[in-house]
């Protein structure tokens, strides 16, 4: 199966931010109740009605749109990679990613839709319910931010001698903190879900660290506006991630930056 073109993508993508607005609604029907249903699956994250009803839209809304695509969702039931190997095109989603910050009710919580090609990202949606924000990019069209005030093409910065650090609010660990203080000066920000590296692409952030596990489905949307943006997200040895290349759907480590010029990598501790 061959890629979608430029044209393609540029003819998807509004649909797609549609998509992302109409789980996005969802996930608010749930944000206010006493009962979002909470419980723990099996790998000790929690889940919430949220997750399953912003699941159920995007993959009704996606297959009708494409249903040439598999969707890849991580409230979908497991599929081998016997299977999702034979897979050309697929969209690799996360429908309420920040669950933590979702029952915290801080509203740092996104829906996040990507579309991977040969284990690359082509498209990205990334839409914040709460905030009324949407960050989007496609292969070749650049990446754009969506607010009330309007739209506006995103670009990485030049890291300033004190960086702003992207850290999240539910994960933190000794691995993290040996790279900040190989960083040394530094601001840092505390966030949650795919927004640390929407917050690089924008230029708000200069770096974000994951030293820790994240599943394929929480970056390749973000990955897909950074990389537009100008950035990139990569291992700690700067490779740059893939999707779908082995049966663990768990990343690696990352690092998501915007300034190539500094060796970000090189202040990685030892693992």
């Amino acid at each position: 199966m061959t890629a979608p073109t430029p044209a393609q993508l540029r003819t998807l993508l509004p649909r797609i931010i549609d998509t992302a607005k109409a789980a996005g609604q969802a996930i608010m029907a749930v944000y206010d109740n006493a009962d979002r249903g909470i419980v723990q699956k099996d790998d000790k994250t929690p889940v919430t009605d949220a997750d399953y009803a912003a699941h159920r839209l995007i993959v009704e809304q996606l297959g009708a749109l494409q249903p040439q695509y598999p969707v890849l969702s991580e409230e979908s039931e497991s599929i081998p990679f016997a299977e999702r190997a034979g897979w050309a095109t697929y969209w690799l989603i996360d429908p309420l990613d920040g669950t933590r910050e979702f029952i915290k009710r801080n509203g740092e919580f996104t829906v996040n839709i990507a579309l991977v090609h040969g284990h690359d990202t082509l498209l990205g949606v990334v839409y914040t319910p709460a905030l009324g924000i949407t960050y989007e990019a496609a292969h070749g069209l650049g990446a754009r931010r969506h607010d009330a005030h309007g739209t506006q093409r995103i670009h990485v910065r030049a890291a300033p001698p004190t960086p702003v650090i992207a850290g999240s609010r539910s994960h933190a660990g000794p691995h993290l903190q040996a790279m900040l203080e190989n960083i040394g000066d530094y601001e840092l920000i505390s966030m949650g879900s795919a927004l640390k590296t929407c917050l690089v692409a924008e230029g708000r952030a200069d770096l974000y660290p994951r030293l820790g596990l994240t599943s394929e489905w929480d970056t390749a949307a973000a990955q897909c506006v950074l990389e537009e943006a100008g950035g990139q997200l990569t291992d700690t040895q700067g490779r740059r991630l893939r999707y779908n290349t082995k049966e663990s759907l768990l990343n690696p480590h990352f690092l998501a930056f915007g300034d190539a010029s500094r060796d970000w990598v090189g202040l990685c501790p030892a693992p």
